[in-house]
């Protein structure tokens, strides 16, 4: 289907605009595992995830709503505030508090399991349409290519901190549940609204949770590094417009499209690791990264 071709009732958007947002998502994503590692490294994980979350989502409400749109209903925020939950306390709440313990490049290829969730998720809803022979391919060949990162880099690095590592995985479950609700939630008309909205009440919950895990007593301003904060300045500036990508995604494209940022976010994530933070990256990465590369195209070419 050509960029200027009407699109079909499972893309509701055209292919240039569909696959400029994922690259961003791709690229962008990427590129935050190492700079959550590189925030937590001086910052409280939950109250540096608020801060960045609150503001950004507040610059977003406020310019879409002097934009003119429409004040949110209740039961609109209520399901924002549920998919803010899953994505931002439960999944990218868990991925800081786990940076703390964990490489960024086996964060990312852990995070990797997300689409698994998404598809399980998807066959377990009646009238499903199931994946075809090319997806389930990809997504096996996706996830052997992830174990195998896992293993490289475990054992290379000879540092892997279960406790770390199930944070993670619980936090890719919880980022697939939200994925999938807001799919069928009635938010707002206004995409950019909407994802406002659940960055502040994501943010917000991640405040609560800072507040009472006593963050606020082991936050010293004086001791925060140059390198955390401009990793937390990129984050909120950068990184949330990836989010806003993705939370377009999720209405426009189908479940296995939209879920391969997951394969190609960890290649991004350990190549800026092995340049930035000189984590290990060997022959048995590069291979496992050829089979994630490989699991994309396989994913995606039933659809396009």
């Amino acid at each position: 289907m050509s960029p200027t071709a009407p699109v079909s009732q499972e893309y509701r958007a055209s292919a240039l605009a569909i696959w400029s947002a994922l690259v961003a998502v791709y690229l962008i994503w990427g590129s935050t595992y190492l700079a959550i590692r590189f925030t937590v490294e001086t910052l409280p994980p939950f109250l540096s995830a608020a801060a960045r979350f609150i503001v950004s989502g507040a610059f977003l409400y406020v310019w879409r709503r002097v934009a003119g749109d429409s004040k949110p209903a209740p039961m609109q925020w209520r399901n924002a505030a549920i998919v803010g939950i899953f994505l931002l306390v439960g999944g990218n709440g868990g991925v800081v508090w786990a940076s703390q313990f964990i490489p960024s490049s086996l964060t990312a290829l852990l995070v990797a399991t997300v689409p698994l969730w998404m598809v399980a998720m998807d066959l377990a809803q009646p009238g499903k349409e199931k994946p075809g022979l090319s997806a389930t391919l990809g997504i096996l060949v996706g996830f052997t290519g992830v174990a195998l990162l896992i293993h490289t880099a475990a054992g290379d690095a000879g540092i892997f901190n279960p406790l770390g590592a199930v944070t993670v995985l619980f936090a890719s479950f919880s980022w697939a549940m939200g994925s999938l609700y807001s799919r069928s939630a009635k938010l707002p008309e206004s995409q950019l609204l909407g994802t406002a909205m659940e960055m502040l009440a994501g943010g917000i919950a991640l405040l609560v949770i800072a507040t009472s895990f006593g963050e606020w007593n082991r936050l010293d301003l004086s001791a925060v590094s140059d390198r955390s904060a401009l990793a937390l300045i990129y984050l909120t500036g950068v990184g949330s417009s990836a989010f806003v990508a993705y939370a377009w995604l999720l209405r426009v494209a189908p479940t296995p499209l939209v879920s391969t940022y997951a394969y190609v976010n960890p290649l991004v994530a350990v190549l800026l690791g092995y340049f930035l933070a000189q984590e290990a990256v060997t022959a048995g990465t590069l291979l496992a990264a050829g089979m994630i590369v490989g699991s994309v195209v396989l994913v995606s070419a039933p659809k396009r």
